[in-house]
């Protein structure tokens, strides 16, 4: 068994289906990346994965763990798989080392000093160590999207979710989060990731999940989908991109 499996997975707003009895998994250590259109439902998988939104039919489950909402309440299930969002979701009245202190204390009741103690490691491995007590307000996107990570990494996730996290950025910011990104797959961190960069995903990805019409079109290596997309709804999604592969 995969360390996390979508099975038959459906999700619908009133009589629009996102989601079409999709099948996922995601090994241990595994790095998938999900690349489609505007619509295509990557943002909406991610949410159910993550139980931000009910899924109508099909499970999603964690070796070990269980079906999330069924076996592991989701409250439990949301500290097995993490979520880093595009808009960053940081609280704007509470400075960097207390937005991520939160979770881990709250959630996880452990105490301040462990939490710290980690959050510093981990500021200190994305360059931020000097700014954990300024507000997101003093921050620039990048540095946000970077905090954002580190909050994500103090629960101890198996697992996490990043959604287009680069989409909020400035062009000159988008390098030092994915630079961030790489290193965690490169140390193991099972990850699936949406984005729009395509450079980035071909660098980072084990696997290539292509989407359209909440329906999983085809699934590939990096070397192969950038080189020869077998669908044609690959092949059409890829030529209007420019990137260098």
């Amino acid at each position: 068994m995969a360390l996390l499996n979508v099975r038959h997975l459906r999700k619908g707003y009133g009589n629009t289906v996102v989601l079409q009895d999709l099948n996922l998994s995601l090994e241990k250590g595994e790095v998938v990346v999900v690349l489609g259109p505007s619509g295509s439902g990557k943002s909406s998988l991610l949410r159910c994965i993550n139980g931000l939104e009910p899924h109508q039919g099909g499970s999603i489950e964690m070796e070990g763990v269980g079906e999330f909402g069924k076996d592991v309440p989701w409250e439990i299930a949301r500290q097995k798989v993490g979520m880093v969002f595009q808009s960053y979701e940081l609280f704007a009245h509470m400075n960097v080392i207390d937005n991520i202190l939160l979770g881990p204390m709250k959630a996880q009741g452990r105490s301040r000093a462990e939490v710290e103690a980690q959050a510093d490691k981990l500021l200190a491995r994305v360059g931020l160590l000097n700014r954990k007590t300024a507000f997101p307000r003093e921050l620039s996107g990048g540095q946000k999207q970077r905090i954002a990570i580190v909050r994500a990494l103090c629960m101890n996730p198996e697992v996490i979710l990043l959604d287009e996290i680069t989409a909020a950025l400035d062009p000159e910011m988008v390098r030092e989060v994915l630079d961030v990104v790489l290193e965690l797959a490169r140390e193991g961190m099972s990850m699936l990731i949406v984005t729009h960069e395509m450079e980035f995903a071909a660098k980072v990805a084990d696997r290539i999940v292509f989407m359209d019409h909440g329906h999983i079109i085809e699934e590939s290596t990096p070397d192969r989908f950038f080189t020869k997309p077998e669908s044609g709804r690959a092949q059409q999604f890829l030529s209007g991109m420019d990137y260098s592969i």
